[in-house]
């Protein structure tokens, strides 16, 4: 390959990452009359953004707060939450065609559907501001220098060496591989001599092993309102059953509390108390069998799976005060203790990244390197999900764009 000496370019800012952050912090520099160019190594930009709500993509959550999210200084992220907000993201977003609409919780949706409409917005916005995209671009190394940054890169065959006073690193953290994930933005951090905190996957299905595996796997795609909860936080939703594990919308959620060695508890009828309920029942139909009675509330097969927990070849009536206590424990109380979590391959996003001690809480530049900022999913802040990670993205690339 043949090496470019390093060309000065002019451009304010080299963004690294065409993923939520770097397009919108694209868009913004735009508007404020400054030219970027983004860096992205997939054959096209906004990757993630495509996969994202099963194609859907839900770019916000009107919920959307610091209590959302995870981070090692819970603070951190309110700053950039408070000069972004969700109402700039929606007013943003229909300002260019994309109506939202609300499912459960406060997921904001387009109403079209299509999570194309959401990336269309910044190429076209890019393509109309003359800010620069080049995909195909794999960023080997940043180096500060005098004034500035040089950047290396491969693309079509060739390396590259750019210039530009500043640099974005929008690059993203590590799940999902197959869609181009790398450790980047990490390993960029390092080369600085920033703090990093630990990464983990988070919004991640759980895996059951052992003896406990065949009794998840007969129950494999079978779905349960239910309140998951540990020590440090619980949530309301579905859970879904798999041949591997746990996972569901409140199990993802949960993943992103857990830590490896813990238990999770699940109340499988949560807002009700099963036993009363057995009690009202008891006294209209003492005859019924409590596994006839459990297949009232849940499905056949999961009512059948909890034969070899609880005494369901009993009737109602003949039901102990002690079977009683032990159904309601169960139900209310279900113990689980996972033996791992599904990896990067299946995690929405990566807990963890860079230390929040190193970046600004004004305006995200690292402290101790000027003219660098992080932005996105490669920074300790991480959203639960349902459109807060998005949030943070779009938020993050604004403020960045404003100091670039």
């Amino acid at each position: 390959m043949t090496t470019n000496l390093t060309k000065q370019t002019d451009f304010d800012a080299i963004i690294i990452g065409g993923g939520a952050c770097g397009l919108m912090c694209a868009v913004q520099a735009g508007f404020l009359g400054k030219r970027t160019l983004i860096l992205e190594k997939n054959d096209k930009v906004g990757a993630k953004i495509l996969i994202s709500g099963g194609g859907r993509c839900n770019y916000t959550n009107l919920y959307a707060s610091a209590g959302q999210f995870i981070s090692e200084n819970e603070h951190f992220c309110k700053s950039t939450l408070s000069q972004w907000t969700v109402e700039d993201t929606i007013s943003f977003f229909e300002t260019y065609g994309i109506e939202g609409k609300e499912k459960t919780l406060g997921q904001l949706f387009p109403v079209s559907d299509n999570a194309k409409d959401v990336v269309n917005v910044f190429t076209g916005l890019c393509a109309d501001m003359d800010q620069e995209i080049w995909c195909g671009a794999d960023v080997k190394s940043i180096e500060k220098v005098e004034n500035g940054f040089t950047v290396l890169l491969e693309r079509n065959g060739r390396t590259e060496s750019l210039f530009a006073p500043k640099v974005v690193i929008a690059s993203g953290g590590l799940p999902i591989p197959k869609m181009g994930a790398t450790d980047f933005g990490l390993r960029a951090a390092r080369n600085f001599g920033l703090e990093i905190a630990d990464t983990a996957p988070a919004l991640v299905p759980l895996t059951i092993t052992g003896k406990d595996q065949p009794w998840y796997e007969q129950l494999s795609g079978n779905s349960i309102f239910c309140r998951v909860w540990n020590d440090r936080i619980s949530f309301e939703e579905n859970i879904l059953f798999t041949h591997w594990g746990l996972s569901g919308p409140a199990i993802l959620q949960i993943s992103s509390y857990w830590r490896p060695g813990e238990y999770i508890y699940i109340d499988l009828l949560p807002n009700q108390n099963i036993a009363v309920l057995i009690q009202q029942e008891r006294e209209a139909n003492g005859k019924k069998m409590l596994l006839a009675y459990l297949a009232n509330l849940y499905t056949r097969k999961f009512a059948e799976a909890l034969s070899d927990k609880l005494p369901v070849d009993k009737n109602l009536a003949s039901l102990s005060k002690a079977d009683i206590e032990n159904i309601s424990e169960l139900i209310h109380g279900f113990k689980v203790k996972p033996a791992g979590d599904k990896g990067y391959d299946k995690a929405e996003v990566m807990r963890g990244g860079v230390s929040t001690d190193e970046l600004s809480s004004k305006t995200l530049e690292v402290k101790k390197v000027p003219g660098l900022y992080y932005g996105g999913e490669c920074v300790d802040v991480t959203g639960w999900l349902g459109g807060y990670n998005f949030q943070w993205a779009w938020a993050s690339g604004f403020v960045i764009a404003q100091g670039i």
